[in-house]
């Protein structure tokens, strides 16, 4: 029995703008650029690029995460996008940073980070 495997040709698509979602948690920073619809242009994170353990979280890690994504976007043609933030770990800034650096023009700059109205219960302090 054989299988006959259906082998797609990639589409390189032009995209001359887009949105950047950057979640940086205190365990990772995940940095995704999108088209304007919402469908992912290219993506990467800091666990992606190698980091391991309690490094994912530093701010080179979320540097490094940021120019890698920006890189393989601005393959696609992306040069200018609206950068939503989300969370509260330590790579927010040198994200979006890395982002200009890499001559991405930033258009807009939001933070959407989920603000409870007194929902659930935070769990007990940490003992160190």
């Amino acid at each position: 029995m054989t299988i006959k495997k259906l082998l797609r040709k990639k589409v390189k698509r032009n995209v001359p703008q887009g949105n950047c979602y950057i979640q940086a948690g205190f365990g990772n920073v995940i940095v995704t650029m999108t088209d304007p619809n919402g469908a992912t242009v290219s993506w990467s994170s800091a666990g992606h690029l190698g980091f391991k353990g309690s490094r994912k979280g530093t701010p080179y890690a979320a540097q490094s995460a940021a120019e890698d994504a920006a890189k393989k976007a601005m393959e696609a043609g992306m040069r200018s996008v609206d950068v939503y933030l989300k969370g509260p770990g330590a790579g927010r800034e040198p994200a979006i940073r890395a982002l200009a650096a890499t001559g991405m023009r930033i258009l807009t700059l939001k933070d959407i980070t989920p603000v409870p109205h007194n929902g659930c219960r935070p769990p007990k302090r940490r003992r160190i």
